[in-house]
């Protein structure tokens, strides 16, 4: 069992892992925070995104002990109090999401994409989003989403 400190959603954490102890399943198990989704197990599908150091990773396919001295943020530390991020309200008022196990997914790539380039184009939204799979949408929505994040994100009109 290795002890590691890290931050978590602009907190610092302790926690204990074994070496072979995925990111994911620290997030999921010990630390509580299930917003962090396990779809594939091969990491094809992107639920299971979270941002390291700013940029959207797949948690799976990191061993805890990996974010060691490092900042993850997941979908439960973007909202700030009762107030959603960006994102978040896009997806809602974009009906960016039906069943919603991917979306904390496709928020946080979003969030990652965003925070990289503030005024993507549609082909760089759809590119970001590549890693990300969705069951339930054709992606219109969920790219309109990404789009009215960036819009509101840099003040302009959506």
């Amino acid at each position: 069992m290795t002890r590691m400190q890290f931050h978590l959603n602009g907190r610092s954490v302790q926690a204990d892992a074994e070496p072979a102890t995925l990111l994911v399943d620290l997030l999921r198990g010990p630390l509580g925070l299930t917003g962090t989704h396990v779809g594939c197990d091969t990491s094809q599908c992107g639920a299971c995104t979270v941002l390291l150091d700013g940029a959207a990773v797949k948690s799976c396919t990191l061993l805890a002990v990996q974010v060691a001295g490092h900042e993850v943020t997941t979908v439960e530390g973007l909202a700030e109090g009762d107030t959603l991020h960006a994102v978040q309200e896009a997806f809602i008022a974009c009906h960016g999401l039906q069943c919603g196990f991917c979306t904390p997914g496709m928020i946080m790539s979003a969030v990652g994409l965003l925070q990289a380039n503030p005024k993507p184009s549609e082909a760089e939204i759809v590119h970001a989003l590549d890693g990300n799979l969705c069951r339930c949408t054709g992606y219109v929505n969920i790219v309109a989403a990404v789009r009215q994040a960036a819009d509101a994100m840099s003040g302009e009109r959506a």
